[in-house]
């Protein structure tokens, strides 16, 4: 089992959507020592995904295993990483791998008037004819065609398919999340700071299309042989991601230098200009906005992905990158008036809805720096 499938099946297991085949195939995989000292770091590193719900996970996946089975040593490592979800009382785990904390005093945080809150599901839903709509929690609305609750809007294919495309756009706030079911049952999840335009209907016999203005979506598309061998594209700027395969994540924001695509499963073709590039599951492709180029490497997929199941997972990723993904999450603005710390590169999980103050406390404890919050502007120093 390769490492991209092993990764997808623990983060089903952190979600409880595992499968008794799924639960049997990483059952399997945990017999290795090798793979349960990987176990055993996934667990201590991502052990805030909700410890809770963790334990009862583990423990359905030990109810399935026969009790000739439970002797072997992934019982044992399973129990072990309950136990250990349950004992552990800090509410942030973040590690400052690369500059090592020294034995001096943290200068206490200077807070006024704190404003900053973790994000909701919310976005603005513009129709067809310019008429925008408010979504989130306590704002339904439905029409002959879609019903949006607390944090989706889902789209009822319609019998008679249409003949003209009619575009709907979904905008997503900082400080926001939402999430969408096309009409070819395509799942989308966007990202805080995002905006896509998607047909309200897809035409049969065309291409399926859907535009990234700008953001972060993750997609689950819908195959081509169940939509009349329609192929399904994504674009954003000049960038064009022809779908091969299933699940992938894009992130294309304005401030960001380049545009990423993280294959999960299945394969895509990215394409910019004349230059086309397929990658493969584990793999993201890195397209520079200044030069055009395209470079494609592997990546640890969780650590990409894990937005959308409620954390941030960080690898080695600079503070300043960290603090661009929680200003738009947080609403907030960030500025290093110390611009050493930019370049600080640190590892670990955080939650998202983590208040701003706990998470600041254990990025700059690492660092021996203090910060400031005035309303919903944060001061590193």
């Amino acid at each position: 089992m390769n490492q991209t499938k092993v990764d997808k099946l623990l983060l089903k297991l952190v979600e409880n959507r595992l499968s008794e085949k799924e639960s049997e195939e990483l059952i399997a995989w945990l017999k290795s020592k090798e793979h349960q000292d990987y176990f055993r770091e996934f667990v201590e590193i991502n052990h805030l995904l909700n410890s809770e719900q963790y334990f009862g996970n583990a423990e359905r996946l030990l109810d399935k295993m026969e009790p000739s089975r439970k002797r072997f040593s992934p019982s044992a490592l399973l129990k072990y990483a309950a136990v250990l979800l349950v004992l552990i009382s800090s509410t942030l785990f973040f590690k400052n791998d690369i500059f090592p904390t020294e034995d001096s005093k943290v200068p206490a945080p200077v807070i006024h008037n704190n404003r900053i809150q973790p994000g909701v599901n919310a976005a603005v839903l513009t129709l067809g004819d310019g008429k925008e709509v408010a979504l989130g929690k306590g704002a339904d609305y439905s029409t002959e065609i879609l019903n949006a609750k607390e944090d989706r809007i889902v789209y009822a294919p319609k019998q008679d398919k249409a003949s003209r495309m009619e575009y709907n756009y979904l905008s997503v706030p900082r400080g926001g999340q939402f999430s969408l079911l096309l009409s070819d049952s395509t799942k989308v999840w966007l990202n805080s700071e995002s905006k896509l335009k998607y047909p309200v209907e897809f035409v049969a016999g065309q291409r399926r299309e859907v535009y990234l203005l700008y953001g972060e979506a993750y997609f689950e598309v819908t195959s081509s042989t169940k939509n009349n061998g329609d192929d399904f594209k994504v674009y954003h700027k000049d960038q064009e991601i022809q779908v091969l395969g299933t699940q992938f994540n894009i992130k294309a924001y304005g401030d960001e230098p380049e545009v990423l695509t993280t294959l999960v499963e299945g394969k895509v073709a990215v394409r910019n200009g004349e230059r086309s590039l397929e990658i493969a599951p584990g793999e993201q492709s890195r397209l520079n906005l200044d030069t055009g180029a395209i470079e494609v490497s592997e990546v640890d997929v969780f650590a990409e992905i894990s937005w959308k199941s409620g954390v941030f997972s960080f690898k080695k990723k600079r503070l300043e990158e960290i603090m661009r993904t929680l200003a738009r999450w947080y609403d907030m603005e960030v500025i290093f008036e110390n611009k050493s710390l930019k370049d600080k590169r640190f590892k670990g999980v955080l939650r998202k809805n983590q208040s701003i103050e706990d998470i600041l406390s254990v990025i700059m404890s690492s660092s021996l720096r203090s910060y400031e919050i005035n309303d919903k502007t944060v001061t590193l120093k």
